[in-house]
């Protein structure tokens, strides 16, 4: 049996800033991460003038010590591959894509790589370095035979393929090239993280996070405490930037027995209905699965939770509608990267007053959205971001003969919608879900209990 051999498909100097997105996955606390930078000079004078096995042992303790087992597989899966396959070097994929039987063998924790490289390189086998465990808990040093470099990887790779000759085997240091156009696509992942987090990088994180963190309450504070009309102007001069493209519909005139506008908008955070209502000058309600309580509390519009049951959801969608415009995120759950999940029909039965809305978010420190962590923080890391924008577009309001009333299903009414604000956005339409989501990330279908309800993010 033959089998090709990556020995370094990633670059082992990727190591240190992928530890370091795993320290930030797994904890919530900033002295995780700090522990780890200032570790890093020392694993990297002994990586390169001692021994590279004492240098990656130094990585691996100061990131992993004392973390769940559990917490680190769900990070391996959720976070880590966004960041792994930028790195990825476009000559050892276009070899090793080509190959029949495909292993990795590699000085990085198994527990760390293995998802990525079986779900979206195509790796039939991953040999990494093992690690010890206690209860449940990663002590943060290798097992049997230890970190696999040198000897030890020989060892480990004749052990696994007792009888093949590996035909090819490549070693590869230069990782520099972006590499995910040619990976399987990457549409859900979490982690707070937006870019890698080199030592440079994570020291300016760890230096701003204090100062984010206050420069975030003002934000907010501004968004919940002043008249909608001058959100917009005083975000700008807290820089944060809010554009505003196309027509928004007038106020609905439900004095007149009128029904309210029904804004579908794509959901990238769940600030989407108040940027909607920053770039409106006025508040709209809007219908979530779930908030946490915090982010009702600080909201500055009206928000009004799903039940998931059809009936009564559709029931409550009408009450809101005549009582004036309503916004609402048929994808159900947020997507980070340029696509569009499957939009729910259940709106296109309701009303027949529909504009469809294109938002699009962008953050260059933090993610404003997470499936693992506690949601109740997701506007305060969004406007944590040195910098945050928001574009809001207002698409055509829908005309009546491409509504149900003008004879459509609902669900050509819904997939028209997703196809209109893909197109805006230069977005890919996908048929996946809420629930493919979270089962991609935390392990389960995303179900939120009643009574202890999390922040949809």
């Amino acid at each position: 049996m033959s089998a090709p051999v990556v020995r370094e498909l990633m670059e082992v100097a990727f190591m240190e800033p992928a530890m370091q997105q795993l320290r930030v996955a797994t904890t919530t606390a900033t002295t995780g991460l700090l522990l780890l930078l200032l570790a890093a000079p020392l694993a990297g004078v002994l990586y390169y003038f001692l021994s590279e096995s004492a240098g990656i042992k130094v990585l691996i303790f100061a990131a992993l010590a004392g973390a769940r087992v559990e917490d680190v597989e769900l990070a391996a899966r959720a976070v880590l591959p966004k960041f792994y396959s930028a790195d990825v070097h476009p000559e050892a994929w276009r070899v090793f894509s080509a190959c029949g039987r495909r292993c990795v063998l590699t000085a990085n924790p198994r527990i760390m790589v293995e998802a990525f490289l079986k779900e979206y390189l195509g790796a039939d086998l991953v040999i990494g370095t093992e690690l010890g465990t206690y209860k449940g808990r990663l002590t943060g040093l290798a097992g049997h035979p230890g970190v696999l470099v040198g000897r030890n990887k020989a060892a480990a790779l004749r052990k696994q393929l007792p009888e093949a000759s590996p035909e090819i085997g490549l070693g590869d240091r230069e990782t520099d090239f972006p590499f995910m156009s040619l990976c399987q696509p990457i549409v859900f992942h979490d982690g707070r993280l937006v870019q890698k987090p080199t030592p440079l990088l994570a020291l300016v994180t760890v230096l701003w996070f204090p100062a984010g963190f206050l420069i975030a309450c003002l934000r907010i504070a501004t968004g919940a405490l002043l008249p909608m009309r001058y959100v917009y102007h005083v975000f700008r001069a807290l820089g944060v930037r809010v554009t505003v493209r196309g027509t928004p519909p007038p106020p609905a005139s439900t004095s007149l027995g009128h029904s309210g506008v029904l804004f579908v908008c794509s959901h990238r955070t769940l600030l989407d209905p108040i940027f909607l209502s920053v770039a409106l000058g006025r508040p709209i309600a809007a219908v979530t699965y779930s908030v946490s309580r915090l982010s009702e509390i600080l909201s500055p519009i009206r928000t009004v939770r799903l039940s998931r049951d059809r009936a009564r959801d559709a029931a409550m969608i009408r009450k809101l509608l005549r009582e004036g415009d309503l916004a609402i995120c048929p994808e159900g759950t947020t997507c980070r990267e340029p696509f569009l999940l499957r939009f729910s029909a259940l709106f296109a039965e309701l009303t027949d007053q529909i504009v469809p809305v294109a938002t699009c978010s962008r953050m260059s420190m933090f993610h404003g959205t997470t499936a693992r962590g506690w949601k109740g923080m997701d506007p305060f890391f969004f406007f944590m971001n040195p910098s945050p924008a928001y574009e809001v577009t207002f698409l055509d309001k829908l005309p009546l003969e491409l509504t149900c009333s003008g004879g459509k299903s609902s669900h050509e009414v819904a997939n028209y919608i997703q196809r209109a604000i893909a197109s805006t956005l230069s977005y890919e339409c996908t048929r996946f879900t809420r629930k493919d989501k979270y089962r991609a990330l935390a392990g389960n279908d995303g179900t939120v209990p009643e009574k202890k309800s999390k922040a949809e993010g």
